[in-house]
């Protein structure tokens, strides 16, 4: 049976489970010359097979050299794009290090519940988020540079019908440690809070 890995693309990074230690290793491309506001791994497109020979190794040195039994549960920002999406599923399959890639968008990590709004930052967008069983009902983008976090705010209490006559608890992604705005706003979200959850992660909830 296909084991599962954990893994987050964060705003600067991938971190990997490693399951023997019970902690996350850090895989960065080395020579990438990233662009202001565009995820770091859109430089992986002018070097594909190279970032995807790199990512084998480094997956190698944690889980050996038998990597087709494993399936990576890939957690991604929650402004990620479809294309986006669809490129870092294939990009990950195709480099000979798993088996078969699933992916979740962060907000959908951040709790059991059966309703709640998230509120993340990307390097370009503050998204929020009402989720519903595992599933985005409702999301709004906000520039990086201008939001107003009142504003935020403001819109989270009238997002969705549900959200206008129900008491939904707001959870705070701040796994990018870049949330200081909104460190009051709702329950937050630590990195390792976070890290742990994302730990915990079966494919199959995925």
């Amino acid at each position: 049976m296909a084991k599962t890995v954990p893994m987050i693309v964060s705003n600067k990074a991938i971190f990997v489970y490693d399951r023997q230690t019970n902690q996350f290793r850090t895989f960065k491309m080395p020579s990438l010359n990233p662009v202001a506001n565009i995820p770091f791994y859109h430089e992986f497109a002018e070097k594909i097979a190279e970032c995807q020979y790199y990512f084998k190794e480094f997956m190698k040195s944690i889980y050996g050299k038998k990597l087709n039994r494993y399936v990576l549960a890939i957690i991604v920002p929650d402004d990620t794009s479809r294309l986006e999406s669809i490129f870092i599923n294939e990009f990950f399959v195709n480099s000979g290090a798993c088996k078969a890639v699933a992916q979740m968008p962060m907000s959908h990590a951040l709790s059991k519940e059966e309703r709640f709004i998230s509120i993340s930052k990307s390097i370009r967008n503050v998204t929020l988020e009402y989720v519903r069983n595992r599933e985005t009902v409702v999301k709004k983008c906000y520039d990086v540079h201008t939001c107003n976090p009142e504003q935020v705010m403001s819109d989270a209490e009238v997002l969705h019908i549900d959200v206008e006559y129900n008491d939904i608890p707001i959870y705070i992604n701040n796994f990018n440690a870049n949330m200081d705005e909104f460190l009051e706003k709702g329950e937050l979200i630590t990195p390792k809070m976070f890290m742990k959850k994302i730990s915990e992660i079966d494919v199959e909830k995925v």
